[in-house]
């Protein structure tokens, strides 16, 4: 991990410290250490709006000693996320990426060392502004510049430094004034361009008592990717099941709100091309005549996503078989009692149960394998009518059974915690 240049200077005044008291209390006077030291600062970085994708633009920067004594070298560190690139880096500046992780976005990073001394109260630039480079993808991105007064190390996860091939720049003194006034600064990049946020539905089918799994999409078809920054709110997708069902499993990011869920993303950006698909657990409870849910995207502004055609999409379902599950329907009770008349030996009475085997008892109890009430689809004792469950007795004796569906609501909570490293250079 990486640790500012400031934090390192705290840390070695405090250790100073704490050694003269200790000499102190021993009855040891300390010599006067010398407590000048240099102090870095970076400046003259303006938010950038109106880029256009393939463009390239020039990022001037001011490097500031605020110290009371000279550095020997000094370090500028660039790092953009994936919709930033650089053009040409200089042969004293080396480039590397760092791979998301965590909650940390993709960056590429450069790092320009600067072997001269920085006088203390002195501005300097370098000679030719490193020119950074928007990329077909470019949308909301950060570019984030730093100052070290020692070699800052690499993140764990970065790929292998390479050097620039470009002439190598110095810094050059400037006549600024109070610009440059902390060790990082963040600036916000914004492109002009666009991405179309778009959902899918689902077409599902079953009997009554079946459960079926939902698939419902939400894609960023790009172009560009999107970086949710800071404070703005995040993307909610709503996904309404069919009525007649019941959630027996929600999706993870996704937390019950009356009769829909509202649904977050696995991260505070989106690729182009990329995006969220949705699982959910349906059970099948009645059939109800037109049954259809939806998936749809909030209604807050998206001012890049100017198609909203595809910003809603159904979810249909077709139930066959009818009734509710565990209720004693007529068509139920009707197909067993004919199973009793037919014969005495309940073969034939069998088939008032689609759970139950061809072959029935010969003494006209229940079947082999039907008995215990269940069912080739539904389970829990549902039949492929959607009625109860036939009695498969004998002709003097008609049992019927009723199964009854135990409704399980799923509620998921959109919290996704994690732990978060810091990420060396961005």
């Amino acid at each position: 991990m990486l640790i500012s240049p400031h934090i390192r200077r705290a840390s070695s005044t405090a250790v100073a410290a704490l050694s003269a008291a200790g000499l102190i209390a021993l009855g040891t006077t300390p010599a006067v250490a010398d407590e000048a030291a240099a102090d870095l600062v970076v400046g003259n970085i303006a938010p950038i709006d109106g880029v256009k994708p393939g463009s390239t633009f020039d990022q001037p920067v001011t490097v500031a000693n605020k110290g009371d004594k000279a550095a020997d070298k000094a370090w500028v560190v660039y790092s953009v996320t994936r919709g930033l690139d650089y053009a040409e880096i200089p042969s004293n500046c080396q480039a590397h990426q760092v791979p998301s992780y965590d909650e940390m976005t993709e960056k590429s990073n450069v790092v320009c060392a600067f072997d001269q001394a920085l006088e203390p109260g002195v501005a300097y630039t370098p000679e030719k502004p490193l020119g950074i480079k928007a990329l077909d993808r470019a949308l909301y991105d950060d570019l984030r510049v730093s100052v070290w007064d020692t070699e800052p190390g690499l993140d764990d996860a970065a790929t292998p430094p390479v050097a620039g091939t470009a002439p190598a720049v110095e810094l050059v003194e400037h006549p600024a004034g109070g610009e440059a006034t902390e060790d990082a600064v963040d600036v916000p990049v914004s492109s002009v361009n666009t991405a179309d946020y778009q959902v899918t539905g689902a077409d599902l089918k079953g009997r009554v008592g079946d459960t079926v799994t939902l698939k419902a999409k939400f894609t960023n078809a790009g172009p560009a990717w999107t970086l949710t920054r800071e404070g703005d709110p995040l993307l909610k997708v709503l996904i309404t099941p069919p009525a007649g069902t019941s959630v027996v499993k929600p999706h993870g990011y996704c937390e019950a709100e009356g009769e829909a869920y509202v649904c977050g993303t696995s991260q505070r950006w989106v690729n182009e091309g990329g995006g969220e698909t949705y699982t959910f657990q349906l059970k099948i409870d009645k059939q109800v005549e037109g049954a259809k849910g939806s998936v749809a995207l909030s209604t807050q502004a998206r001012p890049f996503d100017p198609d909203k055609t595809n910003d809603k999409a159904d979810i249909t379902l077709d139930v066959t078989g009818g009734g509710s599950t565990g209720s004693t329907g007529s068509t139920g009770s009707t197909t067993g009692s004919t199973g009793s008349t037919t014969g005495s030996t309940g073969s034939t009475g069998s088939t008032g149960s689609t759970g139950g085997s061809s072959a029935g008892g010969t003494d006209g109890g229940s079947s082999s394998t039907g008995g215990a009430g269940s069912s080739t689809t539904g389970g829990d004792g549902s039949t492929t009518t959607g009625g109860s469950l036939a009695a498969t007795g004998s002709s003097s004796t008609t049992l019927s059974i009723a199964a009854a569906a135990a409704v399980v609501v799923g509620a998921g909570t959109v919290l996704v915690v994690r732990r978060r490293r810091a990420q060396g250079l961005g």
